[in-house]
């Protein structure tokens, strides 16, 4: 499926926003209000779309936003079907993330970042493999570091 291709969407569908070679932006689709198709996710208050110093925003909340404002590329990515059960989106998710709207959460990009909320709402599991593979990648140079007491 191309990505210019408009996917059908059911609620409960994990949206990927790809924004670079490493990472995406993803939310959740919680269906059409007015004949708008609307995606929770997890955001940065101050709408700054950079990577915050050392990864943290403390400013960071759920949002309802319309699906094409984030963007007019995407991709339904439910990552973990296969090894997770989906929860019911009108009697978990959709509850789970009324009450999220509009508190505080702390964004961090190693440990809850938009594909964390995402899969937590979907699956009631926090997980990010954008980030385990980026891991992958700089633990060893990271571990290197340490061990030659540089960092």
């Amino acid at each position: 499926m191309g990505i210019n291709s408009r996917p059908k969407l059911f609620p409960g569908d994990i949206v990927e926003y790809p924004r670079n070679k490493y990472f995406s932006h993803f939310g959740i689709y919680f269906g059409e209000r007015d004949g708008v198709p609307y995606v929770a996710h997890l955001t940065c208050r101050d709408a700054d779309t950079k990577i915050p110093l050392f990864g943290r925003a403390l400013r960071s909340e759920v949002k309802l936003d319309p699906l094409e404002l984030l963007g007019s590329q995407y991709k339904v990515n439910n990552m973990l079907d296969e090894s997770h059960s989906p929860r019911d989106f009108h009697s978990v998710v959709k509850p789970a993330i009324e009450d999220m709207l509009g508190r505080d959460v702390t964004f961090d990009i190693l440990f809850h970042n938009s594909e964390h909320q995402a899969t937590l709402f979907r699956y009631g599991v926090k997980k990010s493999q954008q980030i385990e593979v980026v891991y992958k990648h700089i633990m060893p140079s990271w571990k290197k570091l340490f061990e030659e007491k540089k960092l």
